[in-house]
């Protein structure tokens, strides 16, 4: 893919200054560091090697990637191992798309609250899927799922949700048949909807109540007990939004789908279209239009963009995408391996790697020039500069 005409990095070289000498005392270390990454990314500052071709001889120097998770740059390659790697953890089954949005009020909660309320936003949904799968009226299953966390809109404003992937089924309560859902349909979503609302809101007043929450401007008042619960108390019967996509048609559209939305970032460059020191102006998806053309151009000033992006850095250690129920980390090779075997698929031999044959330093991108594959001819430490001349090529490293 071509390099876009204009980067987040590009403003935050140009602007990003001026932008923390205003704001010096308000901006978080993660955020500073988070910023230098992606102005830093895929620049000399980094170091890198060149690569060279055995068939025609054509070389070009490749920078190294900062590997930051919210660089918009380092996402591709990134997904594309994270997707190899879960590859063989497909089911020959349907995959449902579920999402789960919390109300803008109680966002703003979690805006100043990031790692508990985000915590809980994944803890309430995940125990929400199980708990109705479980129950014999619905599916009597347990399941599994993979639950992947976005916190903003199409225009960069903060609206934390969650993005679960599950398969349609799960195994019997005793481990010996594989249960599968009604074609094309789930579980019902009203249902779900009002377990997610009451698990939610008794983990948010347990966050309360352990003191584990801040509030600031206009929310100081619910720092005390009673005005918290008499302000949550509204939100108990109001209706929240959970709602399922469509059935994907395989395991294949579901890796192409979900490499779409797990290393996804708050904006791609590609959604740029021009920055100075007044205003960016970017397309965005307005979803309030229920048919016709969404795309629109929304323009922020340059400082307002820049807040609006890193505001949703997560906090350092924060996981965004979790695996639960059968799908979890620590017994999951042996679970789906069992479901296979009721399915009747044979598993997916895993390629061995001979640890005393080291791999070739061949890279993903063949040559430009001739299509044969590139190694690695030198590599070059950050400060220094190659000793092999070639014009530099911006390629993750």
């Amino acid at each position: 893919m071509s390099r876009p005409k204009l980067e987040i990095a590009d403003i935050f070289r140009a602007h990003g200054p001026a932008w923390r000498q205003a704001n010096a005392g308000h901006i978080s270390l993660t955020q500073l560091k988070v910023m230098s990454a992606i102005e830093a990314c895929r620049t000399e500052a980094l170091g890198g090697h060149v690569a060279g071709c055995a068939k025609c001889g054509h070389h070009h120097i490749a920078y190294n990637s900062c590997k930051n998770r919210h660089c918009p740059k380092c996402q591709g390659p990134a997904a594309r191992d994270w997707m190899a790697a879960r590859a063989q953890d497909l089911l020959p089954v349907e995959y449902f798309h579920v999402v789960f949005t919390l109300p803008a009020e109680i966002a703003q909660i979690a805006f100043w609250n990031k790692k508990a309320v985000y915590g809980l936003l994944f803890r309430a949904s995940a125990e929400t899927v199980a708990t109705i799968a479980a129950d014999p009226k619905r599916l009597g299953a347990r399941v599994g799922m993979t639950s992947v966390l976005h916190t903003w809109g199409s225009a960069l404003t903060h609206h934390p949700h969650i993005h679960m992937i599950v398969p349609g089924g799960g195994l019997s309560p005793d481990g010996t048949r594989w249960v599968a859902c009604k074609p094309g349909f789930f579980l019902h979503v009203r249902v779900l909807s009002r377990l997610f609302r009451r698990l939610f809101l008794d983990g948010l007043q347990a966050l309360h109540r352990a003191g584990e929450l801040a509030f600031y401007g206009d929310l100081e008042r619910l720092a005390q007990p009673n005005g918290f619960a008499a302000w949550l108390k509204p939100f108990r019967k109001s209706e929240w939004v959970v709602f399922a996509k469509p059935p994907f048609g395989g395991p294949e559209p579901v890796l192409a789908y979900l490499s779409r939305y797990t290393h996804r970032v708050a904006i791609s460059n590609h959604r740029l279209i021009s920055a100075d020191a007044e205003t960016v102006a970017f397309r965005w998806k307005d979803y309030r239009i229920k048919a016709g053309d969404r795309q629109k151009v929304m323009r922020l000033s340059t400082p307002e963009f820049i807040r609006r992006f890193l505001m949703h850095v997560l906090p350092d250690g924060f996981h965004r995408i979790r695996h639960y129920g059968l799908l979890a980390s620590a017994t999951r090779k042996a679970t789906i391996d069992r479901i296979r075997d009721l399915l009747g698929q044979r598993t997916p031999e895993r390629e061995a790697q001979d640890p005393t044959v080291p791999e070739p330093l061949t890279l993903r991108e063949p040559c430009p020039c001739c299509g044969r594959p590139m190694r690695i001819i030198e590599i070059f430490r950050r400060g220094q500069k190659p000793m092999s001349r070639a014009p530099p090529r911006e390629q993750a490293a």
